[in-house]
């Protein structure tokens, strides 16, 4: 491999050629090595659209120092940083400076070194020019929120959707599907299977208004903050005009924070946004138990329900099927809620004017949105979509069920209703068994007071 000299503030360091990362880069490289733990490409391509903001908002306000010819390099480099082209290059992990500041340097130095080679001369240099008006302190956190909004709306928002979607077409399906409803894992009265998936759906519909709410909170951006939250070396109106440019870019509402040392140091806005991701983990948890639960069997179980046959089931017990989608998100959640206390603690690291654990917020957030995301869609296309109710079985399991009894209460009253069920269970005999051997009723007395239809 070859190699050139690169400089900054401690003196030379060798940089692979081929990289458009400098020396800062390089330093952190060398001295944070964690296999398998890259800084999410989220927070990169972020970067890059903060950095071309910058500059436009750096020409607006003072274009004797950004001119037009080293603006349209940035942008130019900037852009290629924000879709991806440039990802190669940039790989610092996760586990660095708590304020991220060497993937800030590493955006700098790759769009600097890019710059100028777009330019064909030494025109960019990484602190003075890309990181003009900006420091480490603002410019992190301001990538950590709309990496954090951006796929939110770009990745989760549309899978729940997708899900909410598939549920509906079960539930308008199974509308008129009488099935025993359980609480306590215990039977009890009946309703149908449509009324059930409504739950599960409305579950989702209220988690996504909670999570669509909770990232409102990290639209204020912390960019003009500088150092410690007063600005320092930005010219005046640099946070707001860099996040109306934002704004622009993105097509995602921003603004500039109105209080830039909270915009720094706290980081409660995150805590909050992924206790609705939290929340929809446990809705998640609780649905796809439900339907394994539901499809438990097929003949030994509930048996009510019959999911997909994915892939085998057993080594060894043939023509198993087991219920590996709902395996995948409840462990996707367990993760998803695992997120939330290094989030909790890593917010709580806000010492006087900056906190120090950004990296692992950033992370933590943008992986559980991820891993929703893509769980989402697994569930919907590999369990959701082929679904189907064994309704022969549920039509069985209502007519078993004693929960019946709850319709001869003002017929005959609770205390004869509930002897009815004592004895219906001790002798295993048929509610209207019970209910005539009692005295209590006659069998077309039963068959009037009781019809499964008239309950849901």
């Amino acid at each position: 491999m070859e190699f050139r000299i690169e400089k900054d503030s401690l003196g030379e360091v060798k940089v692979p050629c081929d990289k458009y990362w400098g020396a800062q880069t390089e330093r952190s490289r060398n001295n944070f090595k964690f296999d398998g733990e890259r800084m999410p490409l989220d927070i990169i391509h972020a970067f890059g659209i903060i950095k071309e903001a910058a500059a436009k908002a750096n020409a607006a306000l003072k274009p004797e120092k950004m001119t037009e010819e080293k603006l349209s390099y940035i942008v130019a480099a900037a852009k290629e940083v924000a879709s991806g082209t440039l990802d190669e290059h940039f790989p610092l992990v996760i586990f660095q400076t708590g304020s991220g500041t060497q993937s800030n340097m590493n955006a700098n130095e790759v769009i600097a070194n890019r710059g100028n080679l777009l330019a064909g001369k030494r025109l960019l240099h990484p602190n003075d020019d890309v990181n003009m008006s900006q420091s480490s302190n603002d410019t992190f956190p301001t990538a950590m929120n709309v990496a954090a909004v951006l796929k939110v709306e770009k990745e989760l928002k549309p899978a729940i959707n997708e899900v909410i979607e598939a549920l509906l077409v079960i539930e308008k399906k199974y509308a008129n599907v009488i099935k025993c409803g359980r609480t306590h894992l215990q039977d009890a009265v009946p309703m149908t299977f449509g009324q059930e998936v409504s739950g599960w759906r409305a579950s989702l519909e209220e988690d996504k208004k909670l999570i669509l709410s909770a990232i409102d909170s990290l639209r204020p951006l912390a960019l003009g903050g500088t150092a410690v939250g007063t600005g320092l070396n930005a010219p005046k109106g640099f946070g707001e005009k860099c996040a109306e440019i934002i704004s622009e870019t993105t097509g995602s509402k921003f603004t500039s924070a109105e209080n830039k040392y909270h915009a720094l140091s706290s980081k409660g806005e995150f805590v909050a946004a992924h206790g609705a991701l939290k929340a929809l983990a446990a809705d998640l948890i609780k649905i796809a138990n439900d339907i394994r639960w539901l499809a438990s069997g097929p003949r030994l179980g509930l048996g009510e329900i019959t999911i997909p046959a994915n892939e085998p089931g057993s080594s060894i017990m043939p023509g198993k099927v087991n219920p590996t989608q709902c395996e995948s998100v409840t462990m996707v959640c367990a993760q998803v809620f695992a997120n939330d206390a290094a989030i909790s603690f890593g917010a709580s690291q806000g010492n006087f004017e900056l906190n120090v654990y950004m990296p692992l917020i950033a992370s933590a957030f943008l992986r559980s949105v991820s891993l929703l995301a893509h769980s989402l869609k697994n569930f919907t296309v590999h369990c959701l979509s082929g679904l189907t109710a064994n309704e022969d079985k549920m039509k069985e399991n209502v007519k078993n069920s004693l929960m019946l009894a709850t319709a001869l209460n003002p017929v005959i009253g609770y205390e004869k209703a509930a002897k009815t069920v004592q004895l219906a269970f001790k002798e295993n005999l048929t509610l209207k068994e019970a209910a005539v051997k009692l005295g209590f009723l006659t069998e077309e007395e039963f068959d009037k007071s009781v019809d499964p239809s008239k309950m849901v």
